[in-house]
Formats: structure tokens, C-alpha cells, sequence
């Protein structure tokens, strides 16, 4: 069994900061386009914390040409650079190949509110948040979660390919230990150095339909997936961790925390671009937050270990929820769910004045990832 130490007192509570900018996400099947959507980690990662009721506040750039109605608005448009954006590259069955073709100016430490917040998230996609940027999200927020991807992703300078360096080398190595966690996907741990890495900070590992695995000193704990079919891969660690960082806000154990991360990254692969979750597993989802955070407030739960009664009862709970993920327009609308008609009809395009305008996206009709 696996107790991690300290997470009562690293278990944030309140609001939180994101900072990371919006993109825009084109998918190519063998050279052709097939889907358009909004993208960036913040707006994965607002999806989940949304619906999950946990208020923070966003910090994005975008371009004047940013093509998408957003529940959190970007902080600044940016006249001289356009929206960053993403061409994702399926082709027959080789590993889908990432492609940064534009990019939008950093975020920089002013662009910051002047504020204290309880927890921040770091979740950028395209170098712009930058060393500096980091050192003051960890002097505002009590405890800081990074996305490894806003520290290590360097591009191609001629056609924009996502490539990773070592993080000894990203020029963010000196604030690790002032890092909560940072999230890794099994692609970028080779390039985290994770031994070393975890005694600074908490590591934890996506690794898909493995689950994954925390790191922490000199403790670590695995934790299941749940099963689903992988339409998209993206955006599913993003999910991830907003899954997870709620876990922990509502104050749950590291593992169930890692449970509720898991879970959300699983219902996300099964969808092209930001998943349409059902209303109504939120609520369900929710109502089991509530019921836990009242419990440990009583000092019923204390530290939950991974094989125990309430770990897997936890789990149960949630695989049942999963069959309440079937979402309908009329739900979505009721729900006023973040996004809901990204892949239908978005309010898209943003003018010199900042107002939109409303045109149809283009609509994946087949999956980016075919039966065999």
C-alpha cells in the first residue's frame, strides 16, 4: 500500500489561475483536412473545471483573428501575431505528427492579475508561458501545477514539428522545487529525468490506457484506467488534469484524485476535439465530490490508499457515470455547457472591434483513429 505525505497540507482550496493561450486545431487524415475546433490545455482544462463547478480565473492571447466563442475570454488580442495554431497530422497507421504553423505571442509576467490565488495551473502549449512568466505564478498561486508539455515542446524552425529537449535544458529547471506537481505524459518522461525530477517535486505520468502512475519522493502508487475506445488523443491529458486538480481541491487523496484525472482523460479520447460531457454526469460527479468533501472534513477519509475499500468503490462509482456521458443539444443548452457547439455551429471570428460573428466549423464525421 502507498501513502503519500503531506497532502493535506498541499490540498488547495478556493480559486485557482490558468495560464496558457487558446489555439486553433486543424486535423489532417492523409494529407486532407477533416476537422477544425478551438484548442489549447486552458480550454480542455476549462471544460472539466467548468462543469465541475471550480472557479478560476484565465489568462490567454490570442490573435485578432481568433475564431471562437469562449466562456473565459481571452486576456488580450494581439494585433501584430495571430492565434497560435495546431495542424495534427494522421497518416495511415503511423503516430499522429503535431505541427505548430502559427504562433501567438508569449504571456509575460504583467499580463498576470496582481492577485493571490490558492492553486494555478500552467498549461501552455507553445512556449508562451515563459520562465519568468512561471516564477510569478508560483509568487501568486499557494500551489502551482505544470503541465511538462509548457516546459520542454521546442518547434521545428522550418515546418513547425513538435520536437521535446531534456527539461535540464527548457531554462525551468531551477523552479521545480517550487512546483506541486508537474504532469507528464509517457512520451515526455524520458526527457523529465523522473528520479530526479520527483525529489523536487510531485511527478505524475499519463500513459493512457495504462492509467497512471504518481511520483513522489520517495513514494509512488499506480492508478487504473478506465477502459474506453480512442477516437482523438487530444486534449486527453488536459482533461487529466483538470480532473485530477479538482480531485484535489475538493479534497480527495492523491490516488482518488489521480481516479477522477483518469477518468475524465478517458471520456475525452473517445471524442474529436473538446469532449461534449453530459450535464448530467457532472451533477453525478459532483454529488460524489460533495459527499467526500463533507466526509473528510469530518476526518472520516483521511489518506485513501489505492487498493482500498473506498479507492475501488470510487472507482465503480465513477465507471458507472460513464454510461450517463451521452449528451444531447437540449441538454447542453440546459446545462449551458462550455463550448457546446464547437463542432456544430461556434460563434467564430473576432474583428478589430472584438465582435463575433457566427459561421458553421467544419465537422469531423469519421474517426481520426479507424477500427482495424
Amino acid at each position: 500500500m502507498v501513502r503519500l505525505q503531506e497532502e493535506e497540507a498541499m490540498a488547495p482550496r478556493g480559486c485557482g489561475l490558468v495560464v496558457g493561450n487558446y489555439c486553433h486545431d486543424v486535423i489532417l487524415r492523409d494529407g486532407c483536412v477533416v476537422g477544425e475546433s478551438l484548442g489549447g490545455a486552458a480550454s480542455f482544462v476549462s471544460n472539466v473545471l467548468d462543469g465541475l463547478s471550480l472557479p478560476c480565473s484565465y489568462v490567454a492571447k490570442v490573435g485578432i483573428d481568433f475564431a471562437y466563442s469562449v466562456t473565459h475570454p481571452p486576456r488580450a488580442f494581439c494585433s501584430a501575431a495571430p492565434t497560435t495554431v495546431f495542424h495534427a497530422h494522421f497518416d495511415g497507421d503511423a503516430e499522429r505528427v503535431l505541427r505548430c504553423v502559427k504562433t501567438c505571442d508569449p504571456i509575460f509576467p504583467s499580463d498576470l492579475p496582481d492577485e493571490q490565488f490558492d492553486f494555478g495551473l500552467a498549461v501552455g502549449v507553445a512556449g508562451e508561458i515563459l520562465p519568468e512568466t512561471l516564477a510569478r505564478m508560483l509568487d501568486l498561486c499557494r500551489l502551482v501545477f505544470v503541465d511538462a508539455q509548457a516546459l520542454i515542446r521546442t518547434f521545428d524552425p522550418l515546418d513547425g514539428t513538435v520536437r521535446l529537449i531534456p527539461l535540464k535544458d527548457s531554462g525551468f529547471q531551477h523552479l521545480l522545487p517550487r512546483i506541486g506537481f508537474l504532469k507528464v505524459s509517457a512520451e515526455e518522461a524520458p526527457f523529465v529525468d523522473v528520479q530526479e525530477t520527483r525529489k523536487c517535486c510531485c511527478v505524475v505520468i499519463t500513459d493512457g490506457e495504462d492509467g497512471c502512475r504518481v511520483y513522489c519522493k520517495d513514494e509512488e502508487l499506480r492508478v487504473p484506467p478506465f477502459p474506453t475506445v480512442q477516437i482523438d488523443p487530444t486534449g486527453a491529458g488536459d482533461s487529466f488534469l483538470g480532473g485530477f486538480v479538482t480531485g484535489l481541491v475538493r479534497r480527495l487523496s492523491v490516488p482518488d484524485a489521480a481516479l477522477l484525472g483518469n477518468f475524465f482523460g478517458s471520456l475525452t479520447v473517445g471524442q474529436i476535439g473538446i469532449p461534449r460531457f453530459s450535464p448530467k454526469m457532472f451533477q453525478r460527479v459532483k454529488d460524489r465530490l460533495e459527499r467526500k468533501t463533507l466526509d473528510s472534513r469530518r476526518g472520516a477519509a483521511g489518506t485513501v490508499f489505492q487498493n482500498s475499500e473506498e479507492f475501488e468503490e470510487f472507482r465503480i462509482y465513477l465507471s458507472e457515470a460513464t454510461k450517463l456521458d451521452s449528451t444531447t443539444d437540449q441538454e447542453i443548452a440546459d446545462g449551458h455547457h462550455l463550448d457546446g457547439e464547437n463542432f456544430s455551429t461556434v460563434e467564430t471570428g473576432v474583428n478589430q472591434d472584438n465582435q463575433s460573428h457566427r459561421q458553421p466549423s467544419k465537422l469531423l464525421v469519421t474517426a481520426v483513429y479507424e477500427a482495424s
